[in-house]
């Protein structure tokens, strides 16, 4: 039996605040995405660092795939240390933090409200630094997050980035898909002992590679980030496709490689 701690709990309660965030009033999704309808946005532009950088990477791929639009990491150093800050002309400026505390992160917003760009965030802070640079706050509502390994956040930061793309298609059909999501968490959890028992033969590794694309090549980032922050395992993440163009030739008999994989019609390659 796994022993409970602040993690454990925390990984635990994703379920019942990803269905309570769900039923959240979707006021102030539905104001941003009319922002962005009536601002002629072209593309957007996410600050973020660390977990949040991944719930970022899955942005890239759901408002590019969905919404037609492009989507840009910040390089928060350009402003914080460099002061060297790029043109925000016609894009959306999207600030993704659990505490909204992070310096560079809020210097980016800030940086973006005096361009007059549109700014917006996502937090679990509504009244951080980060919030206050920001047009349009998206409050998570996760509770206190205790354990340093970020969980009930992260997935909370998923699903708001889905329900934006959803509300942005205007597709009631994607929104009820991303509504059934707590209880695929459920059914996912369900399966923790058996992933304990599989764990048990890689018990010693002492580094591997996680591999993802599309849809979960932030996947593969945070997965790698888990391993690295909890277990100090050497954990390198890879999209398959970069995989194959070099890192491919240090792979032999018995180097772990964890695939984080998506099916979607059974296409190898989507």
């Amino acid at each position: 039996m796994i022993r409970e701690s602040y993690l454990y709990r925390e990984i635990h309660e994703q379920p019942k605040i990803l269905n309570d965030l769900l039923k959240q009033d979707p006021g102030d999704v539905e104001r941003l995405a009319l922002a962005l309808d009536e601002s002629g946005i072209s593309h957007i532009v996410i600050a973020a660092r660390g977990t949040s950088d991944n719930a970022a990477r899955y942005a890239q791929y759901v408002l590019g795939a969905l919404n037609g639009l492009t989507v840009a990491l910040a390089t928060p150093s350009l402003f914080s240390i460099y002061q060297k800050p790029p043109r925000f002309k016609d894009a959306l400026v999207l600030g993704i933090s659990q505490s909204g505390k992070s310096p560079d992160i809020v210097a980016v917003l800030a940086e973006a409200r005096q361009q007059g760009a549109l700014t917006a965030a996502i937090t679990n802070r509504p009244g951080s630094h980060l919030a206050r640079q920001a047009d349009h706050v998206i409050e998570l509502h996760a509770g206190e997050e205790r354990s340093v390994a970020a969980t009930k956040t992260y997935t909370s930061e998923l699903a708001m980035i889905a329900v934006l793309s959803a509300t942005l298609t205007g597709d009631d059909g994607l929104l009820s898909a991303v509504k059934a999501v707590p209880a695929l968490v459920t059914g996912a959890l369900a399966a923790s002992e058996a992933a304990a028992q599989a764990a048990l033969r890689w018990r010693d590794m002492d580094r591997c590679v996680v591999i993802g694309r599309g849809f979960n090549y932030a996947t593969s980032f945070e997965l790698a980030l888990k391993l690295k922050e909890l277990t100090y395992i050497v954990a390198e993440p890879y999209s398959s496709a970069d995989f194959r163009h070099g890192p491919l030739a240090m792979i032999q008999r018995g180097f772990p490689v964890i695939l984080a994989y998506l099916l979607c019609n059974q296409r190898p390659n989507c």
